[in-house]
């Protein structure tokens, strides 16, 4: 930790003598390497972000200290702690914490008081996660749950792909139903009988490239559909 605030403190010296800062933060704390915690702070470092890495247990932190621009051993349920280390100034960071709820909420609860004005937490179970939403958490994290809600819909229809969110919307890759081929998505009136949008269409052997009115599908291919859940869900079973 003492080479971290080192390193910490030359960093803001470099910073103040600099004409300009970029425009978009690329630094996030990550609290908690677990697999979770560290498998999104490893592909934040394949996409060029600086990633502070803290856990309680130091051979984690041994593990991945190689692989993360700092990695730090530190009780993060310690609000002076954070304070030492900068976390304040981050416009992110990402609650890895599962196992361990009152550590979860207390981490969560400090960083909110630090003022980062971008959190994520991961929780283990709706009642963590609804605590972490009453606390102010901006993006709550169930993991387990939601995978296990994507590989359900990918199990029992025909979909190849399905992403959720928060407003009863999904995006859905999937084979063309009959109901969509042979004629322009304009005259086939997928939106108006069906409430789904065809927004995107991959032929064998072709690049994704995206629909308009004109397009005709074709059987086989494949395509992007978004609109309600149950709207594309009920789409995507049709023949």
């Amino acid at each position: 930790m003492a080479n971290y605030l080192h390193n910490l403190r030359k960093r803001r010296r470099q910073r103040l003598t600099e004409q300009h800062q970029t425009a978009t933060d690329q630094r996030v704390a990550v609290i908690g390497l677990g697999r979770f915690g560290f498998s999104l702070a490893n592909e934040l470092m394949h996409r060029g972000w600086d990633v502070l890495g803290i856990d309680t247990d130091a051979r984690l932190v041994q593990k991945y200290s190689d692989l993360l621009t700092h990695a730090v051993v530190a009780d993060s349920t310690d609000p002076d702690v954070l304070g030492q280390l900068g976390v304040h100034e981050f416009t992110s960071a990402v609650v890895g914490i599962g196992t361990d709820i009152e550590a979860s909420i207390l981490v969560s609860s400090n960083l909110l008081e630090a003022g980062v004005p971008n959190i994520w937490a991961k929780a283990i179970s709706r009642q963590h996660g609804k605590i972490l939403e009453r606390l102010g958490v901006h993006h709550v994290v169930l993991p387990e749950h939601e995978m296990g809600e994507r590989v359900a819909h990918l199990v029992t229809g025909r979909m190849l792909d399905f992403i959720e969110f928060d407003d009863d919307y999904a995006l859905v890759k999937t084979i063309a139903p009959s109901v969509a081929t042979g004629q322009p998505l304009g005259r086939s009136r997928v939106r108006s009988e069906y409430g789904v949008t065809v927004v995107g269409i991959k032929r064998p052997g072709e690049d994704f490239t995206y629909a308009t009115a004109e397009t005709v599908v074709e059987k086989g291919d494949i395509i992007v559909v978004t609109g309600k859940t149950q709207a594309v869900e009920a789409f995507t079973d049709l023949p």
